[in-house]
């Protein structure tokens, strides 16, 4: 495969580029002709029954390049990379300006700031039954059981002088734990390969992977809640009875965000099938690599 490396961030340094804290990693079925449009046309999507996989990355790193902040990267979906596949980012949202210019410049993923609001609520615990006392002797208590608190995360990203609410996530195990007795799962080695790129900001396809080391347990899905998706016809009639004097251009950028808005609602609203815990995390990210014309073409055709 005929590659070209790319430049690294003055302030991240060299890569690869380290992030430490824990994420929910949470797969959903997501359907392919929703999500198609946003896949560029030299890939084809994994799919089955009409079906992609896809999902999200809520993560919450306290080291990084960029010092303490929060992502939410949304998955569209799965692209065929043979032997294997790699995952496809529809949007990210992130609480730091740094960490945005460099997902943006240097990785060419479609970054956004955005603000993260948390609140953590009690929740009564449920009593003890013969299914619960099982998991509890297997070492499962964390993962399947209600730990007694509930986490709101509010995602809303900002554009500008303007803000639009993407989505509420409850977490119901995604909480530092105080049970020092609390199992958090096997210590595991993985790669997380994906591409990005034709932005804006990096119109090149790239290819790059994430290693990572944590503790890994399966929990119970998050409920993700948020504005439905709307029609674009609808979308043309708010954007004529809001703004009566905008000329064509901020029509179609008005449409252009509401369009990645309706994806992005999409697929956090879609059927989520499993849900990992990741604690202890390591994260090690390497340089992405402009992928050729050659490899593209091979997929296209594969």
């Amino acid at each position: 495969m005929d590659v070209g490396e790319t430049k690294c961030s003055f302030k991240y340094g060299k890569p690869p580029w380290i992030f430490k804290g824990r994420a929910l990693y949470q797969l959903h079925l997501v359907k392919a002709a929703t999500i198609r449009a946003c896949i560029p046309k030299e890939f084809r999507l994994v799919e089955a029954f009409g079906y992609t996989l896809g999902g999200f990355f809520l993560a919450n790193y306290d080291d990084s390049p960029a010092g303490v902040f929060d992502e939410l990267v949304v998955i569209a979906g799965l692209i065929w990379s043979p032997p294997t596949s790699c995952a496809w980012a529809a949007k990210v949202l992130v609480n730091s300006k740094e960490a945005c210019d460099h997902g943006r410049k240097e990785v060419g993923l479609p970054s956004q700031v955005a603000r993260f609001s948390k609140r953590i609520t009690a929740v009564s615990r449920k009593p003890k039954t013969k299914q619960s006392e099982f998991l509890n002797l297997i070492g499962m208590k964390g993962g399947f059981s209600d730990p007694g608190e509930q986490v709101n995360v509010q995602v809303t990203e900002i554009m500008g002088q303007a803000s639009k609410d993407t989505c509420n996530v409850n977490l119901t195990s995604f909480v530092p734990a105080l049970d020092i007795n609390k199992w958090m799962g096997p210590a595991i080695k993985m790669s997380l390969p994906s591409f990005s790129g034709r932005t804006e900001y990096y119109p090149d396809l790239l290819k790059y992977s994430c290693q990572i080391e944590c503790r890994v347990r399966v929990v119970h899905p998050a409920k993700v809640s948020g504005p439905s998706p709307v029609p674009s016809n609808e979308n043309e009639n708010e954007q004529c009875s809001e703004i009566h004097s905008c000329n064509t251009q901020n029509q179609a950028t008005k449409e252009f965000m509401d369009n990645e808005q309706n994806l992005t609602r999409a697929v956090m609203l879609s059927k989520p099938i499993l849900a990992l815990e990741f604690s202890s995390m390591k994260m090690q990210v390497e340089a992405p690599v402009v992928v050729s014309n050659y490899f593209k073409n091979s997929l296209a055709t594969s």
